[in-house]
């Protein structure tokens, strides 16, 4: 299909230019989807050309047309030409293109869509970046289904991507924990207290904040304790590595149950000195200024971003002190061409700002990172707040959502078709969360609903996995009834149901679209095409039998298509994080 579009843009460029002399770039040909199948595949619009030719766009499209009519489209004259008011429409042949695209996709299989455009690039993607205060919960989720999704479609557009995890560890944050556990925890343990190891750090996280909302001494105790951390205090130290451990354990569970996975972990207790190497760096070379109090700040006022503190009166780093040298850090690990930093909306300016002082301090790679800012999650009751217990948790939304599913299958009374009914329950919760995560642009808020996302029908995941569920089952039964069918062989010419054509169409738009959903960060391009894919073929399964028919090219021919179908499917759940499955 794509070579077909090149083809008549080559044909409509050289027709203009024997025309009028003017050079045409092939490429720059406008060409448009016609609204409706009937008038045809292609159209050019002949609107951009009047003045060059001091016609009417309908003049124009009549005289192009009986130009290539007369010599110069002659290589593709099995095309129809057709001239509707202002456009030159092209009817395709359609047995041709049938026949070289499902023989493409039935070659290249699992790498049917990939492209090669980002070759030779080298991506850093971090995304996750959890703080060892608290379980992953729903932000989270967002943020590792499209961090994990945009890595998947640069490497599959040919780049060579690095997936990492900054491990937030160390800050007032974390020292709030401990400070409540010091106070309340009596020790405490994840086994004493039969509670998931992440989720009990979070609990004294929760702790924290509520009492100090009731005692003014909280907050300048948790300020003197950062300080003694930072000093090397052993006895803090001891603690601060039983609790990040703690976390870190629980978080990763979280992580194997997702499919969430990372090249390197980077800990910000392993990065903020470097970061404070560098600010005192800038501020020996008078980038940074000192302040009377001992504190360290940039001045980007005449950027529009104001003054920004680097390190505090009393010496202690800041987010934005370790994010300088964990980039640094990375930099010198993996010099890399790009690096995205998968972080909600609202961290726009921090990320402004790091930019900035990175260039400030003479990283010319500075250039080259870039803030994918996605919008916040939120569930229908409202915004969720950590600091208020009121998060949802990212374990006991999976658990919802498998249990849903679980549900949904026992209703279906699919006890005995599937094997193991729990572990597809987990895979189509997974299906649920990943898709309804990713379907959404990236750069817009959202509002998660559970039950919604675990639909069986409509716009989810696990509607997808039952539409290729549902091609396995039918290619089940055509292995079985094989030899009925053995004389049959692929005829593209009875492939001619428009619903056919469209479902070919679609298969050959695969391949752009994931092209263009890596060059835009954007997940929801690869969603948006499966759903339209799997909804185009569930009517025409529908509407035309594909096994019941006494011509077996046809039913061969048909089931051609079907594996094509599934093909894309598979390779698209691929990029977003959907399980498949062959029985549902």
């Amino acid at each position: 299909m794509n070579a077909a579009k090149e083809i008549w843009r080559e044909i409509i460029a050289r027709a203009i230019h024997e025309e009028t002399g003017v050079e045409m770039d092939p490429a720059q040909i406008v060409l448009e989807n016609p609204p409706r199948p009937e008038l045809g595949d292609l159209a050019f619009p002949m609107f951009p050309y009047a003045r060059v030719f001091r016609k009417s766009p309908q003049q124009i499209a009549e005289l192009l047309a009986e130009k290539i009519g007369s010599g110069i489209g002659k290589q593709q004259e099995e095309d129809r030409l057709v001239v509707s008011g202002p456009y030159l429409n092209v009817h395709l042949y359609r047995p041709e293109l049938v026949n070289n695209i499902l023989a493409v996709v039935r070659g290249e299989e699992k790498r049917f869509g990939l492209d090669s455009f980002l070759a030779g690039q080298k991506i850093v993607v971090e995304f996750s970046c959890p703080n060892t205060n608290k379980p992953l919960h729903l932000g989270h989720l967002r943020n590792d289904a499209l961090g994990m999704s945009v890595a998947r479609l640069l490497q599959a557009c040919g780049a060579e991507v690095r997936k990492v995890n900054l491990i937030n560890d160390r800050g007032i944050h974390i020292c709030k924990s401990m400070l409540a556990y010091q106070k309340f925890g009596s020790n405490t343990t994840p086994e004493s207290a039969q509670v998931k190891s992440d989720h009990l750090v979070g609990d004294f996280y929760v702790r924290f904040n509520d009492w100090a909302s009731r005692d003014e001494s909280a907050e300048p105790a948790v300020r003197s304790m950062l300080q003694s951390w930072e000093a090397g205090d052993e006895e803090l130290r001891e603690l601060w590595q039983t609790m990040n451990r703690w976390a870190i354990e629980g978080i990763e569970e979280t992580y194997a149950k997702t499919g969430v996975s990372f090249d390197q972990v980077y800990f910000e207790s392993e990065t903020y000195l470097l970061g404070r190497d560098e600010v005192l760096k800038g501020l020996e070379e008078k980038v940074f200024t000192r302040d009377d109090d001992g504190s360290v700040w940039v001045d980007l006022t005449d950027d529009d971003l104001d003054r920004k503190v680097l390190l505090r009166s009393d010496g202690t780093s800041l987010y934005l002190t370790q994010d300088i040298g964990t980039a640094v850090q990375r930099h010198r690990d993996w010099p890399f061409d790009r690096m995205i930093y998968v972080v909600a909306s609202e961290q726009r300016y921090h990320f402004a700002v790091l930019f900035k002082v990175l260039e400030l301090l003479g990283h010319t790679w500075s250039a080259n990172l870039h803030h994918l800012a996605y919008g916040m999650v939120n569930l229908p009751q409202g915004r969720m707040k950590s600091r208020e217990g009121t998060v949802v948790d990212a374990d006991d939304l999976l658990a919802e959502l498998g249990s849903l599913a679980l549900q949904e299958l026992r209703d279906k009374e699919r006890e005995e078709a599937i094997d193991d009914l729990e572990q597809t329950a987990e895979n189509v919760a997974l299906a649920a969360l990943n898709y309804y995560l990713l379907q959404v642009s990236p750069y817009k808020d959202m509002i998660f609903n559970p039950a919604e996302s675990i639909s069986f029908t409509g716009n989810t995941g696990p509607y997808l996995q039952y539409t290729g569920a549902r091609i396995c089952s039918m290619l089940r039964k055509f292995k079985e009834r094989f030899e009925r069918y053995s004389g049959g062989s692929l005829k593209p010419e009875l492939l001619a149901q428009p619903e056919e054509w469209q479902l070919v169409k679609q298969l050959a738009a695969f391949p752009p679209t994931l092209a263009q959903a890596a060059r835009e960060l954007n997940p929801a391009l690869i969603t948006a095409f499966l759903f339209e894919l799997a909804k185009s073929y569930n009517g025409y399964y529908h509407d035309h039998p594909v096994l019941h028919n006494e011509d077996s090219d046809l039913v061969v021919s048909r089931i051609e298509l079907a594996k094509a179908v599934l093909q894309v499917l598979k390779n698209g759940f691929a990029l977003i994080g959907v399980p498949f499955l062959e029985v549902m």
